[in-house]
């Protein structure tokens, strides 16, 4: 019988990504989807799956109230619930684990983070896809996202000028752990140009491969257009991508999208400004209005 996914998310992009990264990786498998909570219930009472990857910041019912609902079923009290998320700050990732959440993956991820998590999951009910999965001969390369790295049970690496960052699986054994926790250091973002203005037109663009700050040129509901320091990986076209913007009061608005254009800032080989445009692809009335805010104090 095919291994059966439901992939919840209110970004389009998003859950077209993540299926095709799984039928590209696990070959026969069955994929659903769902823009909400509400409809991720009505799939989930027409037939069985076998893993759940769902958003946890939706807008309708979130990914929360979802793994909630998922909890109280007979059926699926014990179904491996994989947290997608643009938030890894401990205590988002202590309150999923201690609602039962299975694993998490932190956007941006990588098409090898997203497979290693999943088989890992499939093991666990006695599952495995038939095929082969290759993963990448160099090494498993993921974005910040680990309970492990959270809590001090596997030192975070330090940044390299990739952006690379190196992490550990995570589970809901975690839980203990969480109890005594030994917050590891977070590597600082490479240095971008210096705005003319204040630090409030600038924000911090994560994508699979590093994070970097972002002087912001142009922002809209719709897209970020911005200047970024060169580096020696750059990310590439259609590459995912979360906007950090700090909104006032130390909060944090964590937009997620996809690049949709990257130029060299000028017109000489040795450029060390990158012209990139991120498109946004968030559905959340919520996350409007922190962009609306946001714009409101860059014009």
């Amino acid at each position: 019988m095919a291994i059966r996914f439901l992939v919840v998310d209110d970004a389009s992009f998003i859950r077209d990504m993540v299926k095709k990264q799984l039928r590209d990786r696990i070959p026969g498998s069955e994929i659903y989807d769902a823009n909400d909570g509400h409809r991720a219930i009505a799939q989930l009472k027409k037939q069985r799956v076998d893993v759940i990857l769902s958003d946890w910041e939706m807008p309708g019912m979130s990914g929360e109230e979802l793994l909630r609902w998922v909890r109280e079923q007979e059926a699926y009290k014990d179904t491996p619930f994989i947290m997608v998320t643009s938030r890894g700050d401990r205590d988002h990732v202590v309150k999923a684990v201690q609602s039962g959440v299975s694993d998490f993956i932190t956007k941006p991820f990588t098409s090898d983070e997203l497979v290693k998590k999943t088989v890992k999951q499939l093991a666990k009910i006695g599952k495995s896809p038939k095929d082969a999965i290759k993963l990448a001969s160099s090494g498993d390369r993921v974005a910040f996202a680990s309970v492990d790295v959270l809590t001090g049970g596997q030192e975070s690496k330090p940044q390299k000028s990739n952006g690379q960052r190196a992490g550990g699986a995570a589970s809901s054994d975690s839980v203990q752990a969480l109890t005594n926790p030994k917050a590891a250091a977070k590597p600082e973002p490479k240095a971008a140009p210096k705005p003319r203005k204040s630090a409030k037109t600038t924000a911090q663009l994560r994508f699979p491969n590093g994070t970097c700050a972002c002087v912001v040129r142009d922002m809209s509901l719709q897209a970020l257009s911005g200047l970024m320091q060169r580096s020696d990986t750059l990310p590439t076209l259609f590459d995912q991508a979360v906007v950090d913007i700090e909104t006032g009061d130390g909060q944090v608005a964590r937009v997620n999208g996809y690049l949709s254009s990257i130029a060299a800032g000028e017109s000489k080989v040795d450029t060390q400004i990158i012209k990139v445009t991120v498109r946004f692809v968030d559905n959340d009335p919520d996350k409007f209005e922190a962009l609306s805010k946001f714009i409101a104090k860059i014009r």
